[in-house]
């Protein structure tokens, strides 16, 4: 057992302890096993070499917080242990993790694409994830975009998707517009509480810093300081697409992911995601990532699947032997065009 004094110097204890020490409460949350006393302007510890070690650090960031903001909450206090934990990872996976969830969860890429996901992340504003369901697209960009709000990295967080029905027809549900709209937009939400505790989450969307809602909401805006994702990119015209990527403004995230085979548009030769991407591959700055079956996370019977309905629709092609032959070449292509772009970047 040690004991050790802590003595703040040229500030006011109360700008680090906060009103009636209720920030220093807090830090203590963090140290069960650990005696703190403040008085004045010192704290005094007693506990494990480690656990003042622990505290002296998170001390020394939280005055550091101070010097850079105004006055400090609560959640600056949390926030620490949040970058904390993200610097601390679990042995073997270093490079690997995201960011933690709920309940101490881990959320780390997965696949040579979702690791490649994160890589693109540091270098691209504007990122192209496509590929079929389950590879993880969406969740990966998600836990990106909270990394980077827990991180201060952005303000906000802008999650959106066209509101196109997948063969059912929820128009005459009853409720609101939002809950008619919210069926949609369900699949966001449920990464979203997979990574931020339900009340934090809440309190994110009341005050406006986590927004969902559909792509045409988008229009007129300005996202500047925000990560933005547009999920089911495949379902966009190719005037919706320019609409959504002319919303980026300065210190801007943008993600797109999409899956060419999953169109749910009415007419699919209306989706513009394939002609927006053959029209952007060769600006700078821009990424395109081409996830694929080896990339899928879920069940293992979502690979079968995929493969399965792959080949009948190649089978069910005229000439389907050329159409095959000619839609690798084309994904090679694609590829090579891909990983040209992010080389030159």
């Amino acid at each position: 057992m040690s004991e050790k004094k802590i003595e703040l110097h040229n500030m006011d204890p109360v700008e680090i302890f906060g009103v009636n020490d209720r920030l220093i409460i807090r830090l203590s949350g963090y140290f069960p096993k650990l005696k703190i006393i403040a008085r004045g302007n010192a704290v005094a510890l007693k506990g494990s070499d480690k656990d003042i070690a622990g505290f002296e650090r998170a001390l020394e960031r939280l005055i550091e917080l101070r010097h850079r903001k105004r006055s400090l909450s609560i959640d600056d206090v949390d926030s620490i242990f949040e970058t904390q934990q993200q610097e601390t990872p679990a042995p073997g996976k270093e490079s690997d993790i995201i960011v933690y969830g709920n309940d101490g969860k881990v959320v780390r890429a997965r696949t040579k694409n979702q690791k490649k996901l994160v890589a693109e992340y540091y270098r691209h504003d504007l990122i192209f994830a496509l590929g079929p369901a389950g590879t993880g697209k969406t969740y990966t960009a998600i836990a990106l975009a909270v990394r980077a709000l827990k991180n201060r990295e952005v303000k906000k967080l802008i999650l959106t998707r066209p509101a196109v029905e997948a063969g059912e027809r929820l128009g005459f549900l009853p409720g609101d517009l939002k809950d008619k709209l919210d069926p949609y937009l369900q699949p966001l939400y449920d990464a979203l509480m997979d990574m931020i505790p339900s009340q934090k989450l809440k309190q994110y969307m009341e005050e406006g810093v986590i927004q969902i809602a559909p792509l045409a909401y988008m229009r007129g805006r300005t996202l500047e300081s925000a990560f933005v994702i547009l999920d089911e990119a495949q379902n966009t015209s190719l005037g919706q697409l320019k609409m959504f990527l002319t919303r980026m403004g300065e210190n801007a995230k943008f993600i797109v992911t999409g899956d060419a085979t999953q169109i749910d548009l009415p007419n699919k030769e209306d989706s513009g995601l394939i002609k927006g991407i053959s029209m952007l591959k060769s600006i700078r700055g821009i990424s395109i990532i081409n996830f694929t079956k080896e990339d899928i996370v879920r069940h293992p019977l979502v690979c079968k699947i995929v493969k399965a309905f792959e080949k009948e629709e190649e089978s069910a092609l005229p000439g389907a032997s050329g159409a095959a032959a000619s839609k690798t070449a084309s994904a090679e292509t694609s590829e090579t065009a891909a990983s040209k772009t992010a080389s030159e970047s």
